[in-house]
């Protein structure tokens, strides 16, 4: 082994220490101790042990836990330590070099600096050492970000970050020895692992708690078993590698340039007059954001993150709006045909007045009217073309476009994603999506991506009402009839493309004052846009649909939607088609409806999940459950999700950050 020493000096991680430099703690030792009698602070953040001298070996454990030093399989960074048996391995935060401290029951029988030779952390550097500090007190930032408990209940799951995942059972009060051995109350959250081991951490001390959140519940194992320390170093590693993956990602992107764009401020205020609404602050930081982006060399790389209805599109229209100032020819691609049309007559509609070209491209036009729009756009004639992946193909070539808006970005496989990528690497791209991502995910991610969060809704706009129901079709034409008198519209969700051409007809017989159309995703493109223009122009006011209307259609007069079996939809999938109503100022209402014999106890929960969380922006709420995780696949990667299941998203994006500030 290597050196024996006489004592050791072990501080917490607490920002006052990790300022110091480490000789200040030898020239400062005797005043450290002196000051453990007078003040709590040093009592609490202090452990001094002397060989041959005795010190309770379970409070040593305890109190290096308090102190913030992190528990693991084998130490390699300060502020971590390890235990076999008797034996501790610990790397202080006031050292250059990890320590080995070998209990012989209650008494300190060695103390040896852990030998590099052994495998062990070698020793560090001073610039190192600074280096190891400052990602510990970004950890300590982060870990007070991830470590919100306000509103838990019993039977919540927590995360310890030494640990593992237990169940929330309370706080309890407990009498414990205080200063001089004067007893005194203290609070603990108590946690419930497997076979009954109960872990009991101090109010005051969550920072290695976190909340669980998953895609599933989590496995609880024993307290104090190796599986927690093993599960977390493999997680370490895979983090670790997607952090590199990341940061060259990152670099390749740096690398690029293209010219700065200019700002037209006449063309600016007289496109925001064409705006009906007033922005929100959000949209108004995001334009911002948007425009610093742009100002610069180095090509903008952005995603938006807002909730369905909250100005993403007027947002995109902005930036189309910049590219076009500069002339730069600007390509919007969007996942479905549907949704392509709706864009192209949103823009078109804003553009014409600019004397702006907007151009759509689809497999469905008539190979001459593609050829034509191709050959335009080649010549530079088209400033702005929208379509689906046909705007991929090889024929397509542009004049000089610039900037490419990517429409629910999530729907784009990995291979669309890189081909988009690959159109040219100076490119300004702006990604939208109706996935909220995770606070914790842009929390971890936000000093590498740039991603603009849009939480807040557009004024006037009213939570939609959300009842949950057993199906009965006395109910349904009562809610029909009273939408239709109030001259709204109305979406009314089947989910069997087998059988919807009968409920049509049923619906026909419960309200003939319904003009009934009918949609579903087998049906030929052609045939999908006329139906969704006739519903648009209101010729007709119930619409009968398969989850096919969830992407991002705008149709300000349907205020009311019927889901006739919401057991078969998915937390996410049903906060987004509730979001196809209540798009203006009028009250609307979301009608979940279920058979009593298909009701599982899951779907009892994520029913009851949709009701309470009613209020605007709460796909935030529910996202706590289900979006989140979903947010954090498209943006992480599908198969990140297994390592999110085993440690939890919060402890999952806690590490992201940590790898992230390691490699920068």
């Amino acid at each position: 082994m290597g050196q024996s020493l006489d004592k050791i000096l072990i501080v917490g991680i607490t920002p006052y220490f990790l300022d110091k430099e480490f000789f200040w703690f030898e020239e400062n030792l005797e005043k450290i101790l002196d000051a453990r009698s007078s003040q709590p602070f040093f009592d609490d953040n202090i452990i001094f042990l002397e060989k041959d001298h005795s010190y309770k070996f379970s409070d040593f454990l305890r109190k290096l836990d308090e102190m913030g030093y992190e528990r693991v399989l084998r130490v390699s960074e300060p502020g971590e330590f390890s235990q076999r048996g008797g034996i501790i391995d610990v790397f202080p935060i006031n050292a250059l070099q990890a320590v080995r401290i070998d209990f012989l029951g209650n008494e300190v029988d060695t103390i040896e600096l852990l030998d590099e030779k052994k495998f062990y952390p070698p020793k560090f550097s001073e610039e190192k050492f600074w280096r190891a500090r400052e990602i510990l007190k970004k950890k300590l930032k982060s870990q007070k970000l991830f470590s919100e408990l306000k509103g838990l209940k019993p039977g919540d799951y927590l995360v310890h970050s030494d640990h593992g995942i237990g169940k929330f059972l309370g706080i309890e009060k407990f009498r414990v020895s205080g200063p001089r051995g004067y007893p005194q109350f203290q609070n603990y959250y108590v946690l419930e692992y497997a076979r009954e081991d109960k872990l009991y951490v101090p109010l005051g001390l969550e920072r290695k708690l976190s909340r669980y959140v998953g895609f599933q519940d989590p496995i609880v194992s024993r307290l104090g078993s190796s599986l927690w320390q093993k599960t977390k170093r493999k997680i370490k590693e895979s983090v670790e590698k997607l952090a590199k993956e990341l940061l060259q990602l990152y670099a390749q992107k740096e690398v690029a340039e293209k010219a700065p764009y200019i700002e037209d401020e006449e063309l600016e205020s007289q496109f925001r007059s064409g705006f009906a609404f007033q922005e929100t602050p959000d949209q108004l930081q995001t334009i911002e954001d948007i425009k610093n982006d742009l100002s610069k060399t180095k090509p903008m790389d952005r995603i938006v993150c807002g909730d369905v209805g909250f100005g993403k599109t007027e947002v995109a229209m902005r930036t189309a709006l910049m590219a076009l100032a500069n002339n730069r020819q600007t390509a919007l691609i969007c996942p479905t045909t549907i949704l392509a049309n709706q864009h192209y007559n949103t823009f078109r509609k804003r553009f014409e007045k600019l004397g702006a070209n907007v151009a759509m491209l689809s497999g469905l036009q008539a190979k001459s009217e593609q050829d034509k729009i191709v050959k335009n756009l080649k010549e530079g004639k088209i400033d702005i073309l929208i379509g689906t992946h046909r705007l991929l193909s090889k024929d397509v070539e542009f004049k000089n476009l610039q900037l490419l808006i990517i429409d629910d970005e999530q729907k784009f496989g990995v291979k669309q994603k890189e081909k988009l990528r690959q159109m040219k690497t100076s490119l300004d791209v702006l990604s939208l999506s109706a996935t909220p991502i995770p606070r914790t995910i842009y929390l971890a991610l936000s000093s590498l991506k740039n991603i603009s969060l849009m939480q807040t809704p557009p004024e006037g706009r009213q939570a939609i009402k959300t009842e949950v129901l057993p199906y009965n079709s006395k109910v349904i034409k009562k809610i029909i009839n009273a939408e239709l008198k109030r001259k709204g519209q109305v979406y009314f969700l089947h989910n069997r493309v087998q059988s919807i051409e009968a409920k049509a007809e049923e619906l026909k017989e419960l309200c003939p004052r319904g003009k009934i159309g009918l949609i579903h995703g087998r049906m030929p493109e052609k045939k999908l846009i006329k139906i969704m223009d006739d519903f648009q122009k209101e010729r007709t006011n119930v619409l009968i649909a398969t989850t096919i209307i969830e992407n991002g259609l705008d149709l300000p007069n349907v205020n009311t939607i019927i889901i006739e079996d919401a057991t078969r939809l998915g937390l996410s999938q049903a906060h987004q088609i509730r979001g196809r109503v209540g798009r203006s100022a009028t009250k609307s209402f979301a009608y979940f409806m279920f058979d009593p014999k298909n009701l599982t106890p899951l779907a009892k929960e994520r029913l009851k999940t949709l009701e309470d969380a009613q209020e605007l922006g709460s796909g935030y709420r529910i996202a706590i459950k289900d979006l989140e995780l979903r947010g954090a696949g498209n943006i992480l990667g599908k198969e990140q999700s297994g390592s999110i299941n085993k440690i939890g998203l919060n402890l999952y994006s806690q590490m992201i950050a940590e790898a992230i500030e390691k490699f920068k």
